[in-house]
Parts: C-alpha cells; structure tokens; sequence
C-alpha cells in the first residue's frame, strides 16, 4: 500500500464512523419522539363538566379552557352506547371554548372528544369523561398515535429543512461567495427543488395531523382546507417564495441573481418565524426576530458547505476566493447563530432540570452535542486547513474536502433533531400549563360557589371562593372554611380559614397539598350565628 493511499484509506474509515454515530444520533432521535404522544403549544387547563364529574341532569353547553387561545377544529361526543355526536356549534373566547350540547344526554358516562389548533400552528387534542345520573363502563375514546403519519411529517419537516438551508443557503453562497465558480450548482438546484416538493406535502400532513386523519385521506379537501386555517401555512407560503427566489438566482439573469439570492435567504428566515414553538414564545418582539437571525445565519453557513467543498475538490484553483471570502465571513455569522439560539433556549427551557426531565429538553442535549462537534471540527478547518488550503497545499485541500463532507452529514443529522421538535411542548409552555388553576363550580339550592386553586398541582397553592346563593345572588357570608381531604390516601380533612381582602373573594393562603389527585372539596360557609352551609365537590390536582 502506497503512502498517497493510506490517509485516503483512514479519512474512508473515519467517514464510516461518523457515518455510523450519526445513524445512532437519528434512532436516538426516534426513540425519543416517536413514542411520544402528540403534544403541542397549548394546553388545557379546565373543563366543564369535569373530566370525571357526575352530573345529576344534562348539561346545556360544554366548556373548555386552554393556556391560550385555539380554535376548534374537532369537536365530538361519544355517548355511552359507542355513538358519536358532532359538535358544530360553538364560539371562541379568548382561551375559553363554549360549546353548545344539541341533545338530552342520558344516563351513563359520556367522552367529550376535543381537537383544536395552538396560536403556534401545532394541533393538539385530547378527552375529558363524565357521567349522567350514574357512571357506566366507559366508550372507547381518545387519541392514538399514528406512527406512520407522525413519521411522514418528521420526514417532510427534514426536507423542508434541507430545502430551505442547503438550498436557499447554496444559492446564496453561489450567488455571493463563490464568484464565478459554479460547483456545486446542481446539488443546490436539487435542494431547492427537494424542499419545494416538500413544503405542500408538509402543508397536507399538518392538515390531516390537525383533524386526526390517516394518511389515506390526504388528498380530501377538508384536510387542505384545515391546514390553511393554521399558522403553518405561513411558514409553507414564506418557505416556496424563498426556495423560488433561490431557484430564479440559478436560472435566472446574471445582473439580478445577487438580489434574488438575498431576498431567498431572508424568506428562510421570515418562513421559519411565521410559526413553530420558538417563535409563538412570549415575548415575541424578541422572539420572532431572534428566529429570524439564527434561521438567516443557519443557511449561510450550511448552505456554503457542499458548493465550497465540490469547489475545492473539483475546481482548486477557482475556489481559492470562495474559500477567503467564506472564512472572513462566517465568524460573526456563527456569533449571530449561537447567540440568538442560547437565548431561545433559555426561553424555551427556563431551567437546567427541563433538560433530563423533558423530551424537548433531550432533544436539545442531543442537538447540542451533535452542535459541539460541528463547531469543533469547523474551528480545526477555519483556523489549522484555511490558510494552508487558500496558498494550495493539494494534500490540506483533500483534508478540507473530506472535513466538510462530515460536515455536512452533521448538519443533516441537526435538522433530523430539529424536526423531532415537532412533536414535543417546550417545557415554556408545559411551565404555564402547570402554572394554570384548577377550577370547580359547586352549586346547591342554599348556596354556590367557585373554588379556584391556583397553580393547580400538588404543592404550596393559594385557593379564591366567590361564594353566592343558591339563585346567583350576593351572599355576605360571616365565615368560610375550606376542608380538603383524600380519603382513598388516608389523608383526613385539612381545614383552613379564608380571608376577605376585600375584592369580593375569600382565600387561602399557603396552603400546601400533600399529593395530587382527585381530592373532596368542601366549603363550610358561617351564613348567621345560627346557620351553617356545607357545599362539596370533587377537584382534580395536577402531578405538575
């Protein structure tokens, strides 16, 4: 074996390696999202009737609450005998959901079926029961997680990516660095047209992922219809303008393909701030702009890569000035990247704890060490193979060649990561969520009241009571006691006194409850010196 060969032989079986670790990298990424079920931004917070309540007659509507506003996108009932009832008449307050019942319900336990979609384009659903008269065996309801639709989207948003990056990102480097090389064109062309390809599909898969349809319904109307209702359809719009200015820079007039490779990048990052979890974030005048950079800064620096590396391995010569004027660039574009994603990730996460306890926080960890190598392996080709490179050492060539060949299989495996995101809440949002109360409306013929926990899992709460008698009216109570208990959890009455401070409520403060659950609330209200009243109903607490 020659000299020449071998370091041809090792880069082969370095190039392997890699290759291996990044196909564990994406199982990794499957195992953690695939068996997840299919969260989104917002969640709910109350519903009315309670999941679990037993209600003595028919309910005129049906509430629900959410941690933002949605709108509704499916809204059934599954009665007790199997039967689905459709709920088409309903409207939208602010984060609250009033839904019209069209039927008598009879006895037995009932599912109310809900599906909506999030300010942030993501669909989310899920099912509360209760029961009329008495319980009964409850239908078959719910939410299954369709693996074959889930992995149709993760492959669409990883196209979609390759598009908008490797596409858009090459045609500008085409455009803007590379002169009057043209390597790498072809593959730039092929990206573009792979993401425009992609981003209708993805459209149609959030469609069908928003009503809960198979696969198989794809082409139906409804589902079109349903995906341009979302936010994503930004994103959809923004990302086809973007691949189409890209794709005009390469077949287009010479004299405007500078602007139109401009104006392509910048719709990379206007299609990624239209929507997604990052962008939807609070507070968005910093948010949206920050998606914007690190989405702009992404396709500079991956977009450059495989028209540098073909330049360098084909045209050494010619790619001598892409290389200068790449490498004096791309250090304030990194500083722009990491700058603008630590500070999402830090509105995302909000606490070191999220990044074991979550999916999304997982997630992360693996983007971040996949985002670790990038940078170490761009730092040896910036700072030890550039300069040898740029004054023609062929064998530094070959090695760059090789070096940005990994990567480039790096940045594939980032975007698999980021795709996975799709299927998980930030732990923002699963943060407010918890942050949310838990609410219960108990009504009697001598009184009522609304019994508020706030936040609704176990932990130290504060409670707020609006008390009113038995026909909505003022009640100027003397005294009222909040008695919690857990029977099945051997937990006897824990009573504590509540306040008046003066805004109409009674509260307790500090009040710490021990396990979550469904707990019995009682409320002891001291009406004269002679009169007790005791009203009583079951409230749910979170875990978290």
């Amino acid at each position: 074996m020659s000299a020449a060969s071998y370091p041809v032989r090792l880069s082969g079986i370095h190039t392997r390696r890699v290759a291996s670790g990044l196909l564990v990298a994406f199982v990794l990424v499957a195992l953690l999202v695939l068996p997840c079920r299919a969260f989104a931004h917002a969640a709910l917070v109350a519903a009315d009737p309670a999941d679990g309540a037993v209600l003595a007659q028919s309910p005129a509507r049906f509430s629900l609450t959410f941690s933002e506003p949605v709108e509704p996108l499916v809204l059934t009932m599954v009665r007790p005998d199997g039967t689905q009832l459709s709920l088409t008449s309903f409207r939208s307050n602010d984060q609250t959901v009033e839904i019209d019942n069209p039927e008598t319900l009879k006895s037995g336990t009932h599912v109310l079926n809900w599906r909506v979609i999030s300010q942030d384009g993501h669909p989310v659903g899920g099912s509360a029961l209760f029961s009329v008269g008495a319980p009964s065996a409850a239908p078959v309801a719910g939410e299954a997680v369709d693996l074959s639709l889930r992995t149709a989207i993760w492959i669409g948003k990883l196209l979609l990516y390759a598009g908008l990056f490797l596409g858009a990102g090459g045609a500008f480097a085409l455009a803007w660095l590379a002169g009057d090389c043209r390597c790498g064109r072809r593959f730039v062309i092929g990206g573009l047209l792979c993401g425009l390809v992609a981003a209708p599909f993805s459209l149609g898969f959030q469609g069908l992922d928003a009503l809960g349809a198979p696969l198989a319904r794809f082409a139906a109307p409804i589902v079109w219809k349903t995906a341009i209702t979302t936010s994503f359809n930004w994103t959809v719009l923004a990302a086809m303008i973007a691949l189409g200015l890209a794709l005009l820079s390469l077949v287009g007039p010479r004299t405007s393909r500078k602007l139109l490779a401009l104006a392509g990048l910048f719709g990379v990052g206007a299609a990624l701030a239209a929507s997604g979890h990052a962008s939807t974030a609070a507070p968005q005048w910093l948010t949206r702009p920050l998606v914007f950079l690190h989405g702009t800064a992404i396709a500079f620096w991956t977009g450059a890569l495989a028209p540098l590396g073909l330049a360098l391995r084909h045209r050494p010569a010619e790619a001598k000035a892409f290389l200068r004027r790449f490498s004096r660039t791309i250090l304030p574009i990194v500083a722009v990247l990491a700058a603008s994603g630590v500070v999402l990730a830090v509105i995302q996460v909000r606490e070191p704890a999220a990044l074991i306890d979550t999916a999304y926080g997982r997630l992360l960890l693996l983007k971040l060490a996949l985002l670790l190598f990038l940078f170490t392996l761009a730092s040896v080709n910036r700072w030890t193979l550039t300069a040898p490179a740029e004054a023609g050492d062929t064998e530094v060539q070959r090695r760059l060649v090789r070096s940005i060949g990994i990567e480039t299989l790096i940045v594939l495996a980032i975007f698999g990561v980021a795709a996975g995101w799709r299927f998980t809440p930030p732990p923002r949002a699963l943060a407010i969520a918890a942050a949310q109360p838990v609410s219960v409306h108990i009504h009697t013929l001598q009184a009522m009241a609304d019994l508020s926990i706030t936040p609704g899992h176990a932990g130290q709460v504060a409670a707020s009571m609006v008390i009113m008698t038995g026909d909505f009216g003022p009640l100027d109570a003397k005294q009222v006691t909040l008695v919690l208990s857990k029977p099945d959890s051997g937990i006897e009455p824990i009573k504590r006194p509540a306040t008046k401070p003066g805004d109409g409520t009674w509260r307790v403060d500090n009040l710490d409850i021990p396990l979550p659950g469904r707990w019995k609330a009682r409320l002891d209200i001291l009406v004269s010196d002679f009169e007790m009243v005791k009203i009583e109903a079951p409230i749910d607490i979170r875990s978290d």
